[in-house]
Parts: structure tokens; sequence; C-alpha cells
């Protein structure tokens, strides 16, 4: 059950009910809607059903009153509650206006004043916002898709805050150290080594080719150092990581020995598929490739534009992958279940094909298991485990590095992509 704040209103002064919440996401739901990603409201009872079009209701979403709701799941999830965070489950007034694509309404800090497509919006406070209204009167988002047009336009004074470009990382940290703020992001750069394809079968052919790769000399010279090396699949702001985990280590004699144990001697060959529209992972790709080549694995490298990559990954078609994944809430299981359940095999998130009965029953019992502390001890236990198993040549988890303008104060960079909020920030002129 959860209960709603009181006295909490929309934009447009209509109050926030129960009735509101359930409304919301019916309309998320609704296959007339079709609006964006519903999944994370699939463990309701119905849900799936409803927005599959099969159902005429969800039975799992239950008003009780003006201000609580029920929520009825189909089985024990215990980060529930972190979905409910996500964008989707964002709420609308219960009889949204026709043109809410082009002029949102909400009940957070801002409300949006103007939408210039492809040029910038524009928010304005709500003083209304039941965390205390916002220290800055406006916050003007600019939309430039070019990299270095967006730096060029930040140190003209025109932007406030921006993410370093990575051609520029070095001459940003050399000149401007103390405007940059770098931290963990919640995602992970690695290679999905398919576990069904011939020679990857083998874990120690898998376990050779992390052995083989200086992982970190390719952070440094060709991502910039914008990373934290990965041990595991988890991100290190994350409960669960690890960080003190021993990683598989730079050793080509290792690596040969390996391969020769697992029968390939003569050693073998691979296909590695990039997109080129991801310059620096394109880059990332060509260092594997040379490096894998000392071991005797030969890799062919196979360039597609990012949906046919994608797609060939999810159809079990390529050997070896580069890839990264962003976490969609802030949990470790967002981590582990997509990527190494053996129901999320290709379009799930699984693409190594990687299946283990033990993995998946300490995953679908971390899902279960409401203890903080109890969960987090299994989400280690199962990474570990993984992470032996070498269904991945584990890469790094990136840092995320921005620049903010001196005269800006109050902004930080938030942990998740919807956690940025605002309220704090202002520019203070001279």
């Amino acid at each position: 059950m959860f209960h709603l704040r009181p006295g909490i209103k929309f934009h447009d002064g209509t109050p926030l009910t129960a009735a509101a919440v359930r409304a919301s996401m019916l309309r998320v739901l609704s296959p007339a809607t079709r609006g964006g990603r519903p999944w994370p409201l699939y463990p309701i009872a119905g849900a799936e059903a409803y927005a599959a079009g099969h159902a005429g209701d969800v039975s799992g979403i239950t008003v009780l009153g003006d201000s609580a709701l029920g929520f009825t799941l189909t089985e024990p999830l215990a980060i529930f509650p972190k979905f409910l965070a996500m964008p989707v489950a964002s709420v609308v007034p219960a009889a949204p206006p026709a043109d809410l694509a082009e002029r949102p309404v909400g009940t957070g800090p801002w409300r949006l004043v103007a939408w210039q497509h492809d040029d910038y919006l524009l928010f304005a406070r709500n003083p209304d916002y039941w965390g205390g209204a916002p220290a800055g009167d406006t916050v003007l988002v600019r939309i430039v898709p070019e990299p270095l047009t967006r730096a060029a336009e930040f140190e003209a004074g025109r932007l406030s805050v921006i993410e370093v470009p990575f051609g520029e990382t070095a001459r940003w940290r050399r000149e401007r150290p103390g405007q940059l703020l770098e931290k963990p992001a919640l995602r992970v750069v690695y290679v999905a080594l398919n576990n069904r394809r011939g020679p990857l079968r083998d874990p120690r052919v898998r376990q050779a080719i992390n052995h083989a790769v200086n992982v970190p000399e390719i952070l440094a010279t060709v991502y910039g150092g914008r990373g934290v090396l990965a041990h595991g699949a988890i991100p290190p702001g994350l409960a669960g990581s690890d960080t003190t985990r021993r990683g598989y280590g730079y050793d080509p004699a290792a690596a040969r020995a390996l391969i020769t144990a697992a029968g390939y001697a003569g050693g073998i060959d691979v296909r590695l598929w990039r997109t080129g529209t991801n310059v620096e992972l394109s880059r990332v790709a060509q260092a594997i490739q040379a490096q894998l080549a000392g071991v005797g694995v030969r890799v062919e490298l196979v360039e597609r534009d990012a949906s046919s990559q994608r797609e060939a990954a999810r159809k079990g078609e390529a050997d070896m992958v580069i890839l990264d994944w962003w976490a969609d809430y802030p949990d470790a299981d967002n981590f582990l279940y997509p990527l190494f359940y053996s129901g999320s095999f290709g379009p799930g998130g699984n693409y190594a094909f990687y299946a283990d009965p033990g993995t998946d029953s300490l995953i679908l019992r971390a899902r279960r298991t409401t203890d903080d502390a109890a969960r987090t001890a299994l989400y280690r236990r199962i990474d570990e485990r993984v992470y032996r198993a070498a269904p991945w040549l584990y890469l790094w988890f990136p840092t995320d590095l921005w620049a903010r303008r001196p005269e800006l104060t109050g902004w930080d960079l938030p942990v998740i992509f919807n956690g940025q909020r605002w309220t704090r920030a202002q520019v203070k002129r001279p």
C-alpha cells in the first residue's frame, strides 16, 4: 500500500489523487496509447494482459480513497518501489489535456513554459512544489547536438553545465580542473561472449580472453581514462558491488595456456560486432582485436549500424559484441536479472546467452528478499559466481564527466538520469 502526500496539486491546479495515479498507469499500459516502455508496471497483477489487449482492466491497482493505493503483484518483488520511481510511472491529471505531449502537466518543481523544437525548452519554477520552491526562477535547456559546439558555447559563457566531449577530456582536465565534476555512472561497458557459439562455449576460452586484453591500457589510451575497471557487473555506486574483488589481470601467458588446455592450441577464429556510430567503443574494439591476436584469438571486426548490431546480438548471431548497459533503476538487480538470468536471453538483455541454474536460483531469491542487507549479500554472491564463469570480457564502468560554470551554485550530478531536480541550482551574477 502507498499513501499520497497530502495537499499536492498538478501544475494546472487540480489535486493529485489516488484515482489520478491509477488513471495514469492505465493510460501508459493501454494498447491504444502505446506510451513507451511499460514493462516496469508488468509485475502488477493484470497489467501485462491489459497492455496486450487481453483484459479490460488491471485488477492489481486498487484505489483506497483519495490518498492511498494498493498494489497486488503477480509474485514477490522487493525492488518494485524502485520501478515506481521510473518515468513510466509519472503521474498526470486523470483527465489529461489533449496537448499533453506538447504541454506536459505534472507535480514537479518546474513547469514547462515554452518548447521550441530542436532548439530549447524553458521551465519556470513551481512555487507550490511540496519540497519547496526551487532556488532559481527559470531553467533553460538548450538542444545542441554537436559536442564541440556545446563545448564552445560553454566556454563562451552561454551554457552553465555540459558533459565534457570525449575528445576534449585531457585538455579540460588540464585547463579547467576546478570546474569539473566526475562520478561513476550506473553503466557498464563490456564485450558479450556468446556462451552458445563455438569455442566460446568453454569457460576456459572466455577466461583466456579476459587475461589476454590489457584493459587498464585501453581505458587510459582509448577511452580517456573515463572509467573504473570492472571486476564484475555491478557498478561501484550500487549496493552489492565488490570493489576489492581480484580481477583476471593482464596475463597473455595464462591466456595461451587456457586456450591450449581447452583444446585450441592452434588458436580460434571469432567475429566481434561493433557499430561505427559509437566512435569510442569502435576504437576499443580495434584495440581488443589487436591484443587478442597475440594469444591466437583471430578476430574479424564486423561493423554495422546500431540497430543491426543489437538485432544480431539479440538473435545470438554474434560471437562477440561490444556493448554498454545503462541502469533504468538504481539497484544491482538491473545488472543481474536482465544480463545473466536465463529467462532474459536475447531481447531481455542476456546477450551472452549465459545460463546457469544456480545463478538463476540466486537471482530469483534476491528478487524475493526484502531485507536490504541479505539482498546485498546475495547480489555480491551472484556477481562473484558469474564473474568466474566469464560470460563477458569485462571492461569498465564509465564515469560521467561534466563541467559547470563558476557562477552556477547548487547543482550536482545525479546518480540516475531521472534524478535531476535542479531545485537548488541558481546562477549568481557578479
